[in-house]
């Protein structure tokens, strides 16, 4: 394979899997857990952090497509959400890829007549695995570093 071509299979690689990232943002801000949970494979682990995993233990482990499309459900608690993806590292070798994405999440709920916004940084500590020439998240870490909320006006 010559330079040119691995550049190019590493960029359509990058574009691809950055697509997966903002696929399973927007299938949760539309509330579609099914679909999320369709980006990850058969096997795949979640964990959720209150801060970096190598100090903190996970407050929720989901296994499997099922359970993480039970756990994505939460998200219909809220009026509305919109998560913003930022930056991502990432690095690709044959059909395993790792890497971190930084998001902002937006909340919006009514709580005793009073609309809410709960924002939250959030990182993910990924892994993801190419299957049937597609990539899908094999491991997911969400990291919460930090929860703003406050009281919001329409």
């Amino acid at each position: 394979m010559s330079q040119s071509t691995s550049l190019k299979d590493e960029a359509a690689d990058r574009v691809e899997i950055r697509e997966l990232i903002d696929a399973y943002a927007h299938h949760a801000d539309r509330r579609r857990p099914e679909d999320q949970a369709a980006l990850f494979t058969q096997d795949a682990l979640v964990e959720v952090y209150q801060g970096e995993p190598e100090k903190n233990k996970p407050v929720q482990v989901t296994h499997g497509r099922a359970e993480l499309a039970s756990a994505l459900g939460v998200l219909k608690n809220y009026d509305m959400t919109m998560h913003f993806n930022g930056q991502n590292t990432l690095t690709i070798d044959g059909d395993k890829a790792a890497g971190e994405v930084y998001c902002l999440a937006h909340h919006f709920s009514v709580e005793h007549g009073q609309r809410t916004l709960t924002v939250m940084g959030i990182r993910y500590y990924d892994t993801y695995a190419r299957q049937n020439g597609h990539w899908l998240f094999a491991e997911r870490k969400l990291i919460i570093d930090w929860v703003d909320r406050r009281p919001s006006n329409p």
